[in-house]
């Protein structure tokens, strides 16, 4: 029995720790908590595997009606990502808001938050990444390396610019190569459309690196390693993702160290993957940020301690962040559209890279084939990564994504 008045003090104020911190902390699984996410896309139904992984009720909303996410997910909403009505009356019927594409109504969002909904990343780093003039602000403005580059309203201002060569690329919606030239002369401007856009030096480099950085509302941060990323020479998309990058261990952590910085600078919630250049000089230099799950992480799901998916829904809920470090050399083989083929998707040779081991297939579940377009991946874990990349090699001269 409490002798005197100050243990029964104590026992009260004890009691009354245990229950605030029972309203604060929400019991996310096997639950009536809500997760939404905005847009239904391959990035959204390999975060689905977790969410089902540790039974957590999931809304997605996407414009497609056979979207990837559609069939899988708890709930599934058709409607336009850009539509202030469309996504505020989604936010209204969720816990927690998230996204697996940048390319949405910030308005809603911003009125969203105000109303006390949490939105991780949050709505205004979302309005500084989705348009890349603001974005190099950004970083000029934080001291994070960069291109030099110029900002441009119209078409007719960009034609004045007569030095070059220089990288164009549309500020808004741009994606998977698409908003991006390389510009050498006047006549490569015919084709541009006339939009709001940035022009960049075009910089001589040896590597293009990323890294991805998780970061919870506690402010726990941890980057995954540094990866390396083979672009294919004309669609601009990324081919191969190689984990660990093949490069000297001095530029991975002043890779990594600018990775931070700039996650530092945003104090985002949830996944930032950092895209940069490795020059000739061994500078780092930021191309772009994307404030989510990223194609250049795809390769934890088979070769790291906690894939970037899972690493994604702890932060946002903001749970201990999980163990970014392989186990394994790991890399990642986009499966894309082949040219000459549009409509319904065949994957031929599957048979035959499945007989590889350390060779696991992810389709995406689009039915409709068109050229370039990602329909999946394969990712090769090996201990010996010279091995893993000729198998690579092997999966990508072998599988062909074509139509009937």
């Amino acid at each position: 029995m409490p002798q005197d008045n100050t243990e029964l003090l104590w026992l009260a104020i004890l009691y009354k720790l245990q229950t605030f911190n029972s309203i604060l902390v929400k019991n996310y699984f096997s639950s009536n908590f809500k997760l939404g996410v905005l847009g239904g896309g391959q990035l959204g139904r390999m975060l689905l595997s977790e969410t089902q992984k540790f039974d957590i009720f999931t809304l997605i909303l996407d414009g497609a009606d056979n979207a990837p996410c559609a069939d899988i997910c708890n709930e599934f909403h058709q409607g336009d990502l850009m539509d202030y009505q469309t996504v505020y009356d989604f936010g209204k019927l969720v816990d927690l808001l998230t996204i697996e594409i940048e390319h949405v109504n910030i308005e809603a969002l911003l009125q969203l938050e105000r109303e006390g909904l949490a939105i991780y990343p949050q709505p205004n780093i979302l309005q500084i990444i989705q348009h890349k003039g603001r974005q190099k602000d950004f970083f000029t403005k934080h001291n994070i390396p960069t291109a030099k580059y110029d900002r441009f309203n119209t078409l007719t201002e960009l034609k004045n610019k007569t030095v070059f060569p220089f990288v164009w690329k549309s500020a808004q919606f741009g994606y998977d190569g698409t908003g991006v030239k390389i510009i050498r002369s006047q006549t490569d401007m015919d084709s541009l459309p006339d939009v709001d856009c940035i022009t960049e030096d075009l910089i001589p480099f040896k590597n293009e690196l990323a890294v991805i950085v998780a970061r919870n509302k506690n402010g726990e941060t941890k980057t995954y390693p540094v990866v390396e990323m083979e672009f294919h020479p004309t669609a601009n998309q990324v081919e191969y993702v190689i984990c660990p990058a093949r490069i000297d261990q001095e530029i991975a952590k002043k890779a990594e160290k600018i990775a931070l910085r700039v996650a530092h600078a945003f104090k985002h919630v949830g996944l930032l993957a950092v895209e940069m250049f490795q020059t000739k000089n061994d500078d780092i230099l930021v191309n772009e940020v994307a404030p989510r799950t990223h194609n250049s992480g795809h390769y934890s799901i088979e070769a790291s301690y906690t894939n970037q998916f899972e690493q994604h829904l702890r932060a946002i809920l903001n749970l201990p962040l999980g163990n970014p470090k392989s186990k394994v050399a790991g890399i990642m083989v986009n499966l894309v559209g082949e040219e000459g083929f549009i409509g319904d998707v065949v994957y031929k040779n599957m048979e035959e890279i499945l007989k590889i081991d350390g060779v696991t297939p992810h389709i995406y579940g689009k039915k409709e084939t068109r050229p370039f377009r990602k329909m999946g991946h394969v990712t090769i874990v090996n201990k010996d990564m010279d091995e893993a990349r000729n198998i690579a090699e092997k999966v990508k001269k072998t599988i062909r994504v074509i139509s009937n």
